[in-house]
């Protein structure tokens, strides 16, 4: 992660970095949810069943419309399909679009050009040895991002499925 920690970050009006500790892979969005505790049990279950994964994040920035870098990571597809299988029934519906993990990395607001931060070349690897259920708090300073429940994989091998054993996003 030392070469993403690096990625220069210009101070640029409108535009909103994210910082290190607020880091994290989505793999499935709930929205608000009624049970959390019921919501840890589920991924509890998944993490008894899977095992650390290897993520590979890059190899550049790159653009959701007009208003977000982020950073490509691969790797948690499974995961990803595990957790959405586990939570299906917990705060809205999942997305119906493929799972496209990525690290943001800025947000814009207004006219900001991010053109000129895509395609900069940069990679990371680790591997996830747990999965997080996260709260988002909103505020006009962006959101903060809150670790609620923690699950250690501790599924058999290294893995990049669910059955296959696999691991959570970073976060």
């Amino acid at each position: 992660m030392a070469q993403l920690a690096a990625l220069a970050r210009p101070a640029v009006a409108g535009l909103r970095w994210t910082r290190a500790d607020q880091w994290h892979v989505t793999l499935r969005f709930l929205g608000a949810v009624d049970d959390v505790d019921a919501v840890g049990a589920a991924l509890a279950g998944v993490a008894r069943v899977t095992a650390p994964v290897a993520a590979l994040a890059g190899p550049a920035t790159g653009r959701f419309g007009r208003h977000v870098l982020h950073l490509p990571v691969d790797g948690l597809a499974g995961l990803a399909g595990g957790v959405i299988a586990a939570t299906a029934g917990f705060g809205q519906p999942p997305e119906a679009r493929a799972f496209a993990g990525h690290l943001t990395l800025a947000r814009a607001k207004g006219r900001v050009n991010l053109r000129p931060f895509e395609g900069t070349r940069v990679g990371a690897g680790w591997v996830v040895d747990e999965l997080t259920l996260v709260e988002s708090r909103l505020s006009g300073a962006g959101a903060r991002y809150e670790v609620v429940g923690r699950f250690p994989l501790v599924g058999e091998g290294v893995g990049e499925g669910v059955g296959e054993g696999t691991g959570a996003a970073p976060n």
